[in-house]
């Protein structure tokens, strides 16, 4: 748990206010947003070449806000420097900007290209609510595998089932048990899949072959098994299975959110109760002094009384 500015040294306290502040994290977005412009713009040979110099210019001073941003928040630590690595987000920031400074071969120049355009994934470190989502996502991976996996068995079926009704009518989409499987994700995305249907109701020959009747094996028209087919694998893979993945991901940011509050609730109590707990500690130490005072006071009169 961080401490409170109160807690903390004048200096961690100093830099604890700047990155925490609304101005900073503005600047923050900007520059990466910045940084968005720039990698986009060196995409573009002629811009390039004529502004090449601005444009590296600006992506070192890009590079050097970051580590400005990076010391803040260290020095924000106090005398426990590395307790800005106990924060996952920290060690993603510090990663990008490392790998920048790393002396790469020329052979090796698109990993440092790479780094630069990961620049632009820092957006989620400084918006809390992208944190939410990536965090929603991330607690929905478990339920997700297991309904990529019936997906997988969904489509496995009927890749195999597709393969051996239509594999001689349409080899070019169901020749393979890989050509069927690679037509079966076009059909769950709804790409078209209406023609790879009409293709095997009429025949190859009737529709969707033109310039590739040599491919055919044997033109067969199955009007009722590929209306079976198809539909219902739109409807078991489209409309029912995707489905799921969106419940999971919609169930994992409920429980996103809750964690969210509750981790904002207990920060709060802790606020409070520290809060509580120091002005116990002044008004102690306000009566502590109440009491020396009146006890040199009554030291005072003994001494007085005793000269007498």
């Amino acid at each position: 748990m961080r401490e409170t500015n109160a807690t903390l040294s004048p200096m961690s306290a100093f830099f604890t206010r700047i990155h925490t502040s609304s101005w900073f994290q503005n600047t923050i977005v900007g520059v990466i947003l910045l940084a968005a412009v720039v990698i986009g713009l060196e995409t573009y040979p002629a811009i390039y070449r004529e502004y090449s110099a601005i444009l590296h210019f600006l992506d070192n001073a890009i590079l050097g806000i970051f580590v400005i941003e990076i010391v803040i928040k260290i020095l924000a630590e106090g005398k426990r420097p590395w307790r800005y690595f106990y924060d996952g987000w920290n060690v993603f920031d510090f990663i990008i900007v490392a790998v920048c400074f790393l002396p790469f071969d020329a052979q090796y120049i698109a990993v440092l290209r790479l780094a630069r355009i990961l620049r632009v994934l820092r957006l989620i470190t400084v918006l809390p609510k992208l944190q939410l989502l990536v965090g929603a996502l991330l607690r929905s991976m478990p339920s997700m595998v297991y309904v990529g996996l019936l997906l997988s068995i969904l489509f496995y079926i009927y890749g195999v089932t597709g393969t051996m009704l239509f594999g001689r009518n349409d080899p070019l989409h169901f020749g393979t048990l890989q050509d069927s499987l690679l037509s079966l994700f076009r059909v769950v995305t709804l790409e078209d899949w209406t023609d790879l249907m009409y293709i095997n109701m009429y025949g190859a020959a009737e529709y969707g072959y033109d310039g590739n009747l040599d491919l055919i094996i044997e033109d067969q028209a199955q009007p009722i098994i590929a209306v079976l087919y198809f539909v219902s694998f739109v409807l078991f893979g489209t409309m029912v299975m995707l489905n799921l993945f969106i419940g999971v991901i919609m169930n994992g940011m409920q429980e996103a959110q809750l964690e969210a509050e509750e981790q904002l609730e207990r920060q709060h109590i802790d606020n409070l109760g520290h809060a509580t707990l120091e002005d116990d500690i002044n008004h102690l130490e306000h009566e502590l002094e109440s009491v020396q005072t009146h006890l040199a006071s009554l030291k005072r009169k003994l001494k007085h009384s005793q000269s007498q």
